[in-house]
């Protein structure tokens, strides 16, 4: 029982500001970005166009939650757009894969050409 209670200390330690980071000597938090001066490597696969196909859809949704003071119904057109973005490029990137097309999500380039075959935007 002592042991699982320490692990729970040391959960606790670290998602607060006692939890000493060890690149940064400092909290996990925004302290250490501003040392390392980097955007965590998840978010900026997030923000990398060539990754994400939906980053207008994303930033708008966003936006729109600001904008509105975070009242999701005032959003969900944006909500619905991203949503639906989401789904027309997963199923490209399925049949993409399906046909053994590397890399599986198109570049953003190659989605633009994709996008001027239609005529329209699909979502």
């Amino acid at each position: 029982m002592a042991e699982l209670t320490f692990q729970v200390l040391v959960e606790l330690m670290r998602f607060t500001s006692l939890y000493c980071h060890p690149l940064c000597n400092s909290s996990p938090t925004s302290a250490c970005r501003k040392k390392t001066g980097r955007m965590p490597v998840v978010a900026g696969r997030l923000r990398d166009p060539d990754i994400n196909p939906c980053l207008l859809e994303s930033d708008a949704s966003t936006r729109c939650m600001d904008e509105y003071n975070y009242d999701r119904e005032r959003c969900s057109t944006h909500f619905l757009k991203y949503k639906n973005c989401r789904k027309f490029w997963n199923s490209v990137m399925i049949q993409r894969r399906r046909d053994g097309v590397k890399p599986s999500m198109p570049t953003a380039a190659e989605r633009d050409i994709i996008l001027q075959a239609m005529g329209k935007m699909p979502y």
